[in-house]
């Protein structure tokens, strides 16, 4: 079940709002538990199982280090605490790298290791990623270990940020599981923000999602290079709607059910050095690797060979995140190696350029990222980069390049704008003036948004979540 559904917005949602509101205090995380279970049973129902042995492991887990550190038992403490990472990691290796470490070892094996390939399961790199941050924090007494099961398995499960994030730490919920503000005007806020996401999603995102996947679907060698700098561009674009919408709409419900979460997106294409990029986008996921593993490999407060090493760490792990394959491995160390070379000598000399042409490097650059991050694999992506360049493709300009420019042009000219700040703050300035007529247009504007996506939804053949398996 994904948001931008018909199901989930006429039957999920207002039943479990309804449920949700109509219990009392005490059992709202109860039902929240409940439905979010139903929610993640709905696409997975084996897989419920793994999730319940998760929360439950984690919670014991939980109790029995916090226990250790208080009678201050330091060998205990520290087995009972790499145990449960170790376990935590272990799960979620099995299920998403198992396939690649044996088609690896196929390859290079005198004989072939067979296996049955296996589904991974929903959300499972952000539940595991929640729990550890739980874990990681009682283990230091960061945070009072969470002795309600209840409070603990809705944190666990939240659907909201369950299957996309963004990645919510302990330490951000840990007071709102037992005390948390419920109000119309936050209930519409979060109805705004789900809109927004909404939107995104399903007018932007899924529209030039599918121009991309027919140039995707385009043989090398008829691709030429305006065909594939669109098609990258509409994946840049795609992607971004696609995942900050999902994002959005994850802080929308949260607002509805009395929660605050971080936001995940900052409007990352404006950015002027891809350091700013990484600030911008997916922060949650960057705060989590930054907290968890940066900080405490010693960061950027040890030698310069070492924080090298820190950098390039902390990335080969992100790309590695993202899939198992080795196009994300490269990815992820491709950001590792820009980021370096900003650190060390380029940042100067960035500085010094017309805003625009920061801009213009940092997105150019952030492309050819994408088209790693897209391709199947490194073969794949090496000849998708030589067609961007007129390499092995036909030539630099053809009918079919001319005729996807034409089809997108004002799609991608929206998808630029609602990728900038300008537009939105347009839009909050005149609504925050005084009197009615602002407040109506909003009203207005937001209706127009959720009625265009419905007609959208009821007869669209295209609405993939492209962060569903992560």
């Amino acid at each position: 079940m994904i948001f931008s559904s018909i199901f989930f917005l006429f039957v999920f949602l207002p039943i479990t709002l309804f449920l949700y509101y109509v219990v009392p205090w005490k059992f709202k995380n109860f039902m929240l538990l409940l439905c979010s279970l139903i929610f993640y049973a709905w696409g997975e129902p084996v897989y419920v199982f793994l999730m319940l042995f998760s929360i439950v492991f984690n919670y014991l887990s939980g109790i029995e280090i916090d226990g250790y550190r208080k009678n201050e038992n330091t060998k205990m403490l520290r087995y009972s605490f790499w145990f449960t990472v170790i376990v935590n990691l272990a799960i979620l290796g099995f299920f998403k790298y198992y396939g690649f470490l044996v088609n690896n070892l196929n390859a290079i094996l005198p004989f072939e290791i067979p296996y049955r390939e296996l589904s991974l399961p929903i959300g499972i790199s952000f539940y595991t990623f929640q729990t550890l941050s739980y874990i990681i924090d009682v283990y230091k007494g960061v945070v009072p270990v969470q002795k309600n099961f209840v409070s603990f398995g809705a944190y666990v499960t939240m659907f909201p940020q369950l299957i996309a994030g963004p990645i919510v730490r302990y330490t951000d919920v840990d007071a709102q599981l037992s005390k948390r503000t419920h109000s119309l005007y936050k209930f519409g806020q979060g109805v705004s923000w789900f809109l927004r996401g909404l939107g995104k999603k399903v007018l932007l995102a899924n529209n030039i999602g599918m121009t991309y996947d027919a140039i995707a679907a385009i043989l090398p060698a008829e691709r030429s290079v305006l065909t594939a700098w669109i098609g990258c561009i509409a994946y840049a674009m795609q992607i971004y709607f696609d995942f900050g919408g999902y994002s959005d709409m994850a802080i929308g419900l949260g607002k509805m059910f009395g929660f605050e979460f971080i936001k995940n997106f900052d409007y990352p294409y404006i950015s002027k050095s891809v350091t700013e990029f990484w600030r911008r986008w997916h922060i949650s996921l960057g705060t989590w690797f930054r907290e968890y593993v940066y900080i405490p490999l010693g960061g950027n407060r040890v030698s310069r060979a070492k924080h090298i090493r820190n950098i390039l760490i902390v990335w080969m792990l992100t790309g590695f995140w993202h899939g198992a394959a080795w196009n994300f491995m490269l990815w992820g160390l491709y950001y590792g190696l820009l980021l370096l070379a900003e650190k060390l000598f380029l940042a100067p000399k960035l500085e010094k350029l017309p805003a625009k042409a920061q801009q213009a490097y940092c997105f150019i650059l952030v492309l050819f990222g994408w088209v790693l991050f897209f391709s199947p694999t490194l073969k794949d992506a090496f000849v998708y980069i030589g067609n961007m360049f007129g390499i092995g493709g036909s030539g630099f300009i053809d009918s079919t390049g001319l005729y996807y420019l034409a089809q997108n042009l004002i799609l991608l000219v929206i998808c630029a704008l609602c990728s900038t700040p300008w537009l939105w703050k347009k839009f909050r300035r005149f609504t925050l003036q005084k009197g009615k007529y602002p407040s109506v247009a909003a009203a207005v504007i937001y209706t127009a948004i959720f009625i265009f996506s419905i007609a959208y939804l009821v007869n669209a053949t295209y609405n993939p979540f492209l962060y569903f398996r992560f």
